[in-house]
């Protein structure tokens, strides 16, 4: 079922965590963050409108980490309903995606309810203060194909996080999946 991120509550500071990672290791907010910020983003394996963006999102990823932005990818699905989102499959996921961040797994669902991700993907970019500064979508291309001028505008307003400490006023939320939670 499709849902809508929240809107940007401005200066919010980010949640702490303590979370496994794919590659063996536990990563806390601290560890995630790079010098000029944070980008948190809540993603599964299945969802479509990840499988949609996930080559760009890794992309996109890799460019704001050149720019000093600590980047970090948590699942929160439930695994018993939804299998195919289990940490062993999450693993695989990121190795056949390339991910050069950490993909994080929150099996007790407690960080996406601390941060208030509703869907997959889920965008929370902080400053180096880790405060909220964007809370919107990759790019307006939903579950489609992007085309070759589609505005990338995570990137855009996370290169101005990680310049000014300040994104955009104007930020479209993220649609997705929703979040799998326990019963």
């Amino acid at each position: 079922m499709a849902a809508t991120a929240h809107t940007l509550d401005r200066g919010a500071a980010a949640a702490r965590f303590d979370l496994p990672a794919t590659d063996g290791s536990r990563w806390t907010l601290e560890r995630a963050a790079g010098p000029n910020g944070l980008l948190v983003m809540f993603i599964c394996n299945h969802c479509p409108y990840v499988l949609a963006i996930i080559d760009r999102l890794v992309r996109d990823a890799a460019a704001l980490q050149a720019l000093g932005m600590g980047v970090a990818a948590i699942s929160s699905n439930d695994p018993v309903a939804y299998p195919e989102d289990s940490f062993e499959r999450m693993g695989d996921f990121a190795r056949r995606h390339g991910f050069g961040f950490p993909y994080l797994f929150d099996e007790s669902q407690a960080v996406a309810r601390a941060y208030g991700a509703v869907c997959t993907p889920d965008f929370f970019g902080y400053n180096a203060a880790l405060q909220l500064q964007y809370r919107g979508r990759l790019d307006a291309s939903g579950r489609q194909p992007a085309s070759p001028d589609t505005r990338r505008e995570l990137l855009e307003a996370m290169t101005a996080v990680a310049r000014t400490g300040l994104g955009p006023d104007e930020q479209t939320p993220s649609i997705g999946c929703s979040i799998k939670w326990r019963d």
